[in-house]
C-alpha cells in the first residue's frame, strides 16, 4: 500500500544528532580537523572589557567568515542565511539547531574595530601556514610570486580626471575609503609606489587604480599580491597593493622579508614573470638576499633596425670596457646618468670614423654608444640562470600561482571586491588566502571525522 506522511500531529519529542547529519567527506570535516582557533580568545582579551554584556563569539564570527570564504558566499546577509539552515555550516561553527546566528551588521562593526585592531585575520592567516609548515607541506627550497588584479568597488562612470583630485581633504568629513587613502599617501605600496598621476580617480575609493592591462576596457583594480611555496603550492604570505607593476614589486620585497622573520624561512631560489625583471628587483634578489632569481630580465637593447645590439658587444669586467664587432674599446668616464642607473660606453671617433662598419653600428651618430645598468651583473646572472634546465622547471612551477588565482576568481568567486579602501583589500584577499590554504591543507591531510561535540534532544 502506498505510504503517505503523517502531518497532523507533530512528535512531542526529537532526537537529533548534527555530527551525524554531516556526511564523512564533506570539505568542513576536513578544514576543522586541521583548524585551531582556541588561541583567538587569549589574542583578544585586551579588547574586550572586563565587565557589561557578553558580547558575540568572535571565534564564531572567525568560522562563519571562513566559511563564507571556502564556500563563495560573497556577502554576510547571504552568509548569515545560508549558515542559518545549512546543517554542516552550523556543525563547523559550532553551533546547535537552537542556538541563533550574530547579524550581518555585526560583522562589519568587528571588522572595523578590535578585528582590525588586533589584525586578527593575518594571525589566523599565519597560524595555517605554520600548520602547513609542521605537516612538512612547504619544502621551503623554491618559491614563486605573482600578482592579479581584481576588480575594485568602484563605479567607472562616476570619476574623476586625476589631475582634478585634490589631495586636501578634510579627514573628518571624508569617508572610510578616502580616510585610508590618505593614510597610506607614504605607502610604497600605494601612494610612493608611482609619482605618475593617474588618468582617472574614483571618490569612492581614491587608493583603487584605473588600469588597462588586461588589454580590456580599463577599470578600477587592486592587485593581490602572492608568494607561494612550490611544493604544494602553499600561500606563504599575501599582499594588497595598487594595480602597477612597481607596486607588485614592492609587495614581493615584503613578502619575502616578512616570511623570513615570521616562518625563518628564505627560498634559495624565487621564480617570477617579466613584471619582476627589474635591474633593482634581480640586485635585490642577488646581492641583498641571496635568492638566486629565476625571472626573465627585462631588456630592452634588442635593435630591429639592423644595427648591432649590445649584446654583440663584449664586455671585459676586468678592464672595464667593451669591445666591438670590429675590435675596438668602448670606455665609460664612470659617470652615471639616467638618475643614477647606466653607465655608458663610448667609442672613440677616430676609430668609428674609418671603420667599414660603421653602417651597421652607428650610421646616424659618430660614435656607438653602449649603455650598461649599474645593476648589470646581477641581470647577468638572471641571464646565465635563464638557460638552464632548472629553469625551465621553474617556469613550470611557477603555474601554480596562476592556477590559485584561477581558483580565487572562479571558485572562491572572488573576481570583484566588495569592500573598498587599502583596509577592505588587505581583509578579503587575507581571508581567500586563509580558505585557500585551509583547503588545501584539509585535502592533503585529511583525517577521520573527529567525536560528536554538538547532541540535541528536543
Amino acid at each position: 500500500m502506498m505510504g503517505r506522511c503523517n502531518r497532523d500531529q507533530g512528535q512531542l519529542f526529537y532526537s537529533f544528532d548534527l555530527d551525524a547529519a554531516v556526511p564523512g567527506d564533506h570539505l568542513v570535516r576536513e578544514i576543522a580537523a586541521v583548524l585551531d582557533l582556541s588561541w583567538v580568545y587569549d589574542e583578544l582579551a585586551p579588547h574586550y572589557p572586563p565587565m557589561g554584556r557578553p558580547s558575540i563569539d568572535p571565534v564564531l564570527m572567525i568560522r562563519m567568515l571562513i566559511i563564507g570564504y571556502v564556500f563563495a558566499i560573497r556577502s554576510e546577509r547571504a552568509l548569515c542565511r545560508e549558515v542559518q539552515v545549512n546543517l554542516a555550516y552550523r556543525w563547523f561553527c559550532g553551533l546547535s539547531i537552537e542556538d541563533k546566528l550574530p547579524d550581518h551588521s555585526a560583522f562589519s562593526r568587528a571588522r572595523n574595530e578590535r578585528f582590525h585592531d588586533n589584525d586578527i585575520f593575518r594571525r589566523v592567516f599565519e597560524r595555517g601556514v605554520g600548520a602547513c609548515i609542521a605537516a612538512d607541506l612547504v619544502g621551503g627550497t623554491g618559491f614563486a610570486v605573482d600578482a592579479s588584479l581584481i576588480a575594485a568597488d568602484a563605479n567607472k562612470h562616476r570619476s574623476i580626471p586625476g589631475g582634478d583630485w585634490n589631495r586636501d581633504i578634510d579627514p573628518g568629513r571624508a569617508s572610510r575609503a578616502v580616510k585610508e587613502y590618505l593614510a597610506t599617501l607614504d605607502d610604497p605600496a600605494y601612494g610612493t609606489a608611482s609619482e605618475v598621476t593617474p588618468k582617472f580617480i574614483s571618490p569612492s575609493d581614491p587608493a583603487a587604480q584605473w588600469t588597462g592591462a588586461l588589454r580590456s576596457a580599463a577599470f578600477f583594480a587592486y592587485a593581490d599580491n602572492y608568494l607561494i611555496d612550490v611544493k604544494f603550492g602553499v600561500i606563504m604570505d599575501v599582499e594588497a597593493s595598487r594595480a602597477i607593476r612597481q607596486a607588485e614589486v614592492g609587495a614581493s620585497r615584503t613578502m619575502i622579508e616578512r616570511t623570513e622573520v615570521c616562518f625563518g624561512i628564505k627560498p634559495n631560489w624565487l621564480a617570477a614573470d617579466t613584471a619582476y625583471g627589474s635591474a633593482s628587483n634581480l640586485n635585490w634578489l642577488v646581492n641583498e638576499k641571496d635568492i638566486a632569481p629565476h625571472v626573465p630580465v627585462i631588456d630592452k637593447s634588442r635593435r630591429d633596425d639592423g644595427t648591432f645590439s649590445r649584446d654583440e658587444f663584449v664586455y671585459d669586467k676586468e678592464r672595464n670596457i667593451y669591445t666591438c664587432p670590429a675590435g675596438k674599446s668602448l670606455k665609460t668616464s664612470g659617470r652615471l646618468v639616467n638618475d643614477g642607473a647606466t653607465l655608458l660606453y663610448i667609442a672613440s671617433t677616430r676609430d668609428c670614423g674609418p671603420c667599414p662598419l660603421k653602417s651597421r653600428c652607428c650610421p646616424l651618430s659618430p660614435q656607438r654608444k653602449v649603455p650598461r645598468d649599474a645593476h648589470e651583473e646581477a641581470r647577468d646572472v638572471a641571464r646565465a640562470l635563464a638557460r638552464t634546465e632548472e629553469f625551465a622547471q621553474t617556469r613550470r612551477d611557477r603555474k601554480k600561482v596562476e592556477m590559485l588565482f584561477a581558483h580565487l576568481k572562479r571558485i572562491l568567486r572572488l573576481g570583484r571586491l566588495r569592500l573598498r579602501g587599502p583596509r577592505g583589500a588587505h581583509f578579503e584577499f587575507t581571508l581567500a588566502a586563509i580558505a585557500q590554504n585551509l583547503r588545501r591543507l584539509g585535502k592533503l591531510i585529511a583525517r577521520p571525522p573527529p567525536p560528536a561535540t554538538v547532541k540535541c534532544v528536543v
